[in-house]
């Protein structure tokens, strides 16, 4: 028996609308630190870009475009002057992207991005079987109370189960996001967990002085975490005010 890999790299990363501590509007710098994560897949949060073409969030998701990056937009909130909300940024080749309504009656309007992505944009993808060249992606930002999140949750896994993935499912799968839970081991999340591996929690929040494992990535389906990393750079923790975390995986396909 043999092992077939390729390497894949995601990050998620709320950018605050792209205003740092220091009370800056700088989407330049915030491209930059997405740019230095060289990842294959970046889930971000709080983006908000303007209806005209003049509006820096628009600048900055043409720049990440220049990079390879395809942008999936998932707003969560409208106006006649800009939409804010989830992005989702991929190197890989977008097969299929849909999204989907998480928010609860009286609260901020929550939603889902979920995609299909080819990973025959990966390193030796070529050694991979057909049906595991797909990754499903799925990106989010939960809400702020806890009765909330346990409901956004419960739709969340819907769409999981959706997909047939169950813990021990080869097909890769990736989640990734702000799910505003404090807690590590947290019971609101269990659903997830007993579907998906979760990355070790880590604080990246607030940027200045990490304490709460806001950010997290879930991964199953034949993924092998690698590595994990809150990106801890002098311009990170000015950049917004949650610091970025980045993992590294190997896909396994067993012949």
């Amino acid at each position: 028996m043999s092992e077939c890999t390729q390497t894949l790299c995601v990050a998620t990363y709320n950018i605050h609308r792209g205003l740092g501590r220091d009370r800056r509007l700088d989407h330049d710098r915030v491209a930059r630190v997405i740019l230095d994560f060289d990842a294959d897949v970046v889930a971000l949060q709080e983006v908000e870009t303007p209806a005209t073409t003049a509006g820096e969030a628009v600048a900055l998701v043409h720049e990440l475009r220049e990079h390879g990056y395809k942008s999936l937009l998932g707003p969560t909130i409208r106006s006649e002057r800009s939409s804010y909300g989830n992005v989702l940024l991929s190197r890989l080749p977008v097969m299929g992207n849909r999204g989907h309504d998480l928010s609860q009656p009286g609260r901020e309007p929550r939603g889902l991005i979920e995609a299909s992505l080819s990973l025959d944009g990966c390193v030796a993808a070529q050694s991979l079987s057909t049906s595991h060249r797909d990754l499903s992606c799925f990106a989010t930002h939960l809400g702020l109370q806890g009765w909330e999140r346990g409901r956004q949750v419960d739709r969340l896994v819907e769409q999981i189960d959706r997909c047939g993935h169950q813990r021990g499912i080869r097909s890769p799968i990736i989640l990734l996001g702000d799910f505003n839970e404090w807690q590590r081991r947290s019971r609101l999340l269990r659903p997830i967990a007993e579907r998906l591996e979760a990355t070790p929690p880590r604080p990246t929040y607030p940027s200045y002085w990490p304490l709460l494992p806001l950010d997290r990535i879930w991964f199953g389906g034949g993924l092998r975490l690698e590595q994990l990393d809150v990106v801890k750079t002098a311009t990170t923790r000015v950049a917004s005010d949650h610091l970025p975390l980045r993992a590294s995986f190997v896909v396994i396909e067993t012949t």
